[in-house]
């Protein structure tokens, strides 16, 4: 039992908020993901606002990467915090097999925007175990085993999703037992099908998947698992009719159609949903996480269409996990949402794109050699870096990096800009509610840390 005599003691008296011994502590006992661990020299961040990171010297950072392209509302907004604590104060924590009025009404909201028909929604508590939980209701819904989805995709990190995964990150992990299948998705600036056009690519890429299809056997394939808009592995935008043409294949073998929108979901493309951009198009399986609550706290999550919930109206499902619904999370959902409808967040984003991103990134492939490539819709972008423009060699090799990528990087940060860096890639991916000047002033940036290093190679 509890002793309410005893002086609670606050968080600064229980944590040394020094950077020295954050950063001290971190190198002696923390694991980091993805990294070899004696190779890396993480930054400390010691506070954020708004679009802005303050690192262990004190350099305020302007947050072009929204860390891991989850703080779609920025940093400490104060409607998710008061939330939090309010939250917090009332109920912090039950049990998912209890009803909680937090999670009652963050389904609500978030069925409000899923396209038609994604009425119910099973919470994960992340984006990997959103992917890994789709695709088992795809298998038990059809009583198929195979998964197919693209190269140059990422799906999470958990055993399942990164053998789904297309990028590198899976190959160490991928023992080939998971009856996964991996296909080529429309990509025109490096085109699989040798395209010249979008029309062409769209056609050849879907022929090349209806052969895929074709060739594993359609009775042997659950699902089909897309990202409306690859992320990490590029923003590459469907061509137009390419989402349309996938769903049509699924309708005629039965395959269950799983949208990931983990990454574009949530406003990030000026869409509510990237699908959106896709008219008419509405997937079986919608799964999301990381702007569903700005990453305050750890949530995903499945959106079900009626026929797969019903699947399990009468029968077990045999999934779930201790914090599904957590009530803090789920208050986080229910004040991001709302925020995000109330400041009209999400046609922001889709102004961004329009008016300041596409015409400034343009001006800048222009004027720099290194640049091959600009793509993006909303506060979604990549620029593609080239050593030449004329045979599109990547700057940095796939699946690693060089120094003229440390280089961009490193002018970056010294102009006080926090870059997302993939391979060859630079992807631009501020919170959605950045100010229009504020993208003007990053691309500039950009632009000057891409002339500085150029200049020097």
């Amino acid at each position: 039992m509890t002793d309410t005599t005893l002086a609670v003691p606050s968080l600064s008296e229980l944590v040394d908020p020094s950077a020295e011994r954050a950063y001290e502590l971190d190198r002696r006992h923390v694991f980091h993901s993805w990294s070899a661990q004696a190779q890396i020299k993480p930054m400390v961040v010691t506070r954020a606002e708004g679009s802005y990171v303050w690192d262990g010297d004190g350099n305020r950072l302007l947050d072009f990467t929204s860390q891991l392209v989850f703080t779609n509302m920025g940093h400490q907004h104060p409607r998710i915090v008061r939330a939090i604590q309010e939250q917090a104060a009332e109920l912090c924590t039950v049990a998912p097999g209890y009803v909680n009025a937090a999670r009652s009404e963050a389904a609500r909201l978030i069925a409000s925007h899923t396209p038609d028909g994604l009425d119910k929604v099973f919470f994960t508590n992340g984006g990997a175990d959103a992917n890994e939980h789709a695709i088992r209701m795809a298998r038990l819904h059809t009583g198929r085993t195979k998964v197919l989805s693209t190269y140059r995709s990422y799906h999470g990190g958990t055993h399942l999703a990164v053998n789904v995964t297309g990028d590198p990150r899976r190959w160490a992990s991928d023992n080939g037992s998971t009856g996964t299948v991996h296909f080529f998705g429309p990509f025109l600036y490096r085109s699989a099908f040798h395209a010249t056009t979008e029309a062409e690519e769209c056609e050849r890429a879907l022929a090349h998947l209806e052969q895929v299809v074709t060739l594993e056997g359609p009775g042997t394939i659950a699902a089909i698992v897309l990202e409306s808009i690859p992320g990490t592995a590029g923003i590459m935008i469907p061509p137009p009719g390419y989402l349309a043409g996938v769903r049509a294949l699924c309708d005629q073998h039965g395959i269950v159609l799983i949208a990931d929108e983990v990454m574009a979901g949530f406003g990030r493309a000026g869409k509510w949903f990237a699908i959106e951009h896709a008219e008419g198009v509405v997937p079986d399986l919608l799964t999301f996480a990381k702007g569903v609550n700005s990453g305050y706290v750890p949530m995903g999550g499945v959106a079900i269409n009626e026929e797969i919930a019903a699947t399990f109206d009468d029968r077990v499902y045999p999934g779930g996990l201790t914090y599904s619904g957590h009530p803090l999370a789920s208050a986080a959902a229910v004040a991001t949402i709302r925020a995000m409808e109330d400041e009209s967040v999400v046609e922001h984003a889709a102004a961004l794109g329009e008016d300041v991103f596409a015409p400034r990134l343009a001006e800048l492939a222009g004027a720099h050699d290194w640049i091959g490539e600009v793509r993006g819709t909303g506060a979604f972008w990549a620029i593609e870096l080239v050593s030449d423009p004329s045979t599109r060699e990547p700057l940095a090799p796939y699946g690693g990096s060089s120094d003229a990528m440390n280089s961009i990087v490193a002018g970056c940060k010294k102009r006080g800009l926090l870059p997302f860096v993939n391979y060859n890639r630079i992807h631009l991916v501020p919170p959605l509610n950045t100010a229009a000047e504020l993208v003007e002033e990053a691309i500039g940036t950009l632009g000057e840390a891409i002339a500085e290093a150029s200049a020097s190679a």
